[in-house]
């Protein structure tokens, strides 16, 4: 299908999008869940009772993937979510310290497995300026990572291929052992993202 710059167009790819229909025919919130259950299943991102952070969590679609995992799930946005069974979500900016302190008190001294990431801007439609955003977020879940995640424990993150993507790849490969890239199925043939794995961190 060709690209539509309209949103009756959008909507309707977006209607008869197999992964939108899959979606709600399984009971997620988002398409992007799938993105996240193929990583999984080629990476092993979980495991049962392992504590996790999902950043940028709104609707809920990742954190559904965790929870069925067996994880412990603290999920953070700055959007409302509705709840998700079994997933404390703490509403708010995660740059702020009166939300990291109540991440803090909901980890009760517990170290952080994994940290995912599923943030996006909102796009504005001039590339320069969403790419600028865009990275902006994906190095904000770096710098939160470096804070919160063990070491040995491991990142994923979607960013998009374009201005600063190399800066950042070096970044990652700087303090993760390994740092592996992914393009899921579920992910548009035409969008720049990818998914980037940083494991055992340093």
């Amino acid at each position: 299908m060709k690209r539509s710059k309209t949103s009756r167009a959008w909507m309707r790819e977006h209607v008869s999008d197999f992964y939108v229909k899959r979606a709600k025919s399984e009971g997620y919130r988002s398409r992007s869940a799938f993105k996240l259950i193929e990583i999984d299943g080629k990476d092993g991102l979980f495991r049962s009772g392992m504590t996790v952070v999902d950043l940028g969590s709104t609707p809920g679609g990742w954190s559904q993937v965790a929870i069925e995992k067996g994880a412990r799930v603290i999920a953070l946005d700055i959007l409302p979510m509705d709840p998700v069974e079994g997933v404390t979500f703490i509403q708010g900016d995660f740059r702020e310290a009166e939300v990291l302190a109540k991440l803090e008190e909901i980890l009760e001294g517990r170290a952080v497995e994994l940290v995912i990431s599923d943030m996006a801007p909102n796009i504005s439609g001039v590339d320069v300026t969403d790419q600028a955003r865009s990275m902006h977020l994906a190095e904000l879940a770096l710098e939160f990572c470096m804070d919160h995640l063990k070491p040995g424990g491991n990142f994923l993150v979607k960013v998009f291929q374009g201005e600063g993507f190399d800066d950042y790849l070096k970044a990652m490969r700087a303090n993760f052992r390994q740092v592996h890239s992914r393009k899921p199925k579920a992910s548009r043939d035409r969008s720049s993202e990818v998914y980037l794995l940083g494991t055992g961190k340093i």
